[in-house]
């Protein structure tokens, strides 16, 4: 334990630039709510959730909707499963280990900038219903944009544009990268590391703000954007004057003990495999490995709130447990309940939206559904939430039934034209077998 203590201690002095305390930064780092128990000591029946699973799982890797894959489920504050499947690549050489750590892709929007911008709503540094441009000023005088709200935006009902690719910016029609973009090492104003070997001018940034100022917007509909989470990172900057990375680690994941929880994890020294995700032929020409496969992130230098957060399947329960206790965990409040409850709740309903501000929900009328066509599994109560991602991750949380679950894969590898984790239902039909275990266990 002393060990694990010094390590937190060390972490948090990097973070906190040594300003707390080292009697407090002891006391929260310690702080581990999650327990290990077996199934049924919840009241769920364990042959049949390890029969279920594992034919789901093998079935998957057999079909090649990926390589390997990793399921945590945590019920009453208790890790009652959590098994690796698989194997990293196809050659079956390195297998999958429960400490791996995986690319969130989109599970970033909700691990990083969303606990930010709700610690700030409770400060009231922010406001979900006046204009989002009295913050990011960019969009004042816009007409399509500067009357937007942040509920709006959170709850993808802006009509903002769903995706932009900027690597067409940074890309030749010949395949070579554009030198006023990205250079080949690290020199001055080009210290943004998109991977080894290709490290992006500072303020691309300020390229992909124009671009996203000059975007179209839609009629007011539900229209998944992730826009706005390129743009979230320097915001929180703004208000807070700290780094967002900074600031991330010392409010969220140092505290609750999530210690391989962030960006760039090539650079930290950790000890965890990290797993692959695409063999990228446009712009790494490598398999992408330790750095942010989603190259709008990677253009940003692998930091930002679209994507780029790394992390094990135990932290990412962390933060999740967190978030199903309306804020708490091991004792210490990071979000108030108010703001929690606020965010995970349905906001236009009216308009057939079924998303909270930032975290998914399930389809509306889910529970009428079979599985095949609900969202992410008919038995999961409306209160439900969580997040995909496009690497092959989901998490998921359910208050009514006191559940986490977690899904981590790389089903990019080596293609992103690999789909069969959709096709195939897997982290639907994985979910649903923990509540079906209930009525097995009867």
């Amino acid at each position: 334990m002393k060990k694990i203590v010094f390590i937190l201690f060390g972490l948090f002095c990097i973070a906190a630039s040594g300003q707390e305390s080292a009697s407090k930064v002891l006391k929260i780092g310690m702080g581990d709510e999650l327990a290990h128990a077996s199934p049924a000591e919840v009241g769920l029946d364990s042959a049949y959730i390890h029969t279920q699973v594992d034919s789901i799982i093998t079935n998957g890797i057999k079909q090649e909707a990926f390589p390997g894959a990793q399921i945590l489920v945590a019920k009453e504050g208790k890790i009652i499963f959590h098994e690796a499947y698989g194997f990293h690549t196809y050659d079956s050489i390195q297998p999958v280990a429960p400490n791996d750590i995986y690319d969130l892709a989109s599970v970033t929007k909700i691990m990083g900038p969303l606990p930010a911008i709700m610690k700030l709503v409770d400060e009231r540094k922010l406001d979900l219903d006046i204009p989002f441009s009295n913050y990011w000023k960019r969009w004042q005088g816009q007409k399509d944009k500067e009357n937007l709200t942040l509920r709006e935006i959170l709850a993808h009902q802006a009509g903002l544009t769903p995706y932009i690719v900027f690597l067409n910016e940074v890309i030749k029609k010949n395949g070579k990268v554009k030198k006023r973009f990205v250079k080949k090492r690290l020199k001055p104003r080009f210290e943004n590391q998109a991977y080894p070997g290709l490290f992006v001018k500072n303020r691309f940034n300020r390229k992909m703000y124009r671009i996203i100022d000059r975007s179209k917007v839609s009629e007011k509909k539900y229209r998944y954007s992730g826009l706005t989470f390129l743009i979230f990172p320097e915001l929180i900057e703004q208000l807070t004057g700290e780094s967002y990375e900074a600031y991330l680690e010392k409010n969220f994941y140092l505290p609750m003990g999530a210690t391989t929880m962030g960006f760039k994890p090539s650079t930290k020294g950790f000890s965890n495999n990290i797993v692959p995700t695409e063999i990228d032929t446009l712009f790494r020409h490598t398999l992408t490995h330790g750095w942010v496969h989603d190259e709008n992130a990677s253009l940003l230098g692998g930091v930002s709130g679209n994507a780029g957060l790394f992390a094990t399947a135990t932290d990412l329960a962390k933060m999740m447990q967190m978030y199903m206790q309306f804020g708490t965990y091991a004792g210490n409040r990071y979000i108030s309940e108010e703001t929690l409850r606020e965010f995970i709740r349905v906001q236009y309903p009216e308009n057939e939206n079924r998303r909270g501000l930032g975290f998914d929900k399930p389809l509306l009328g889910n529970d009428t559904l079979y599985l095949k066509d609900s969202y992410p599994a008919p038995e999961v109560s409306p209160k439900s939430f969580g997040h995909s991602g496009f690497t092959g991750t989901f998490v998921w949380a359910d208050p009514n039934n006191q559940l986490v679950y977690i899904f981590l894969s790389n089903r990019v590898y080596p293609s992103r034209e690999h789909s069969n984790i959709y096709k195939l239902n897997i982290r639907s039909a994985v979910l649903q077998v923990f509540y079906q275990a209930n009525l097995a266990s009867d």
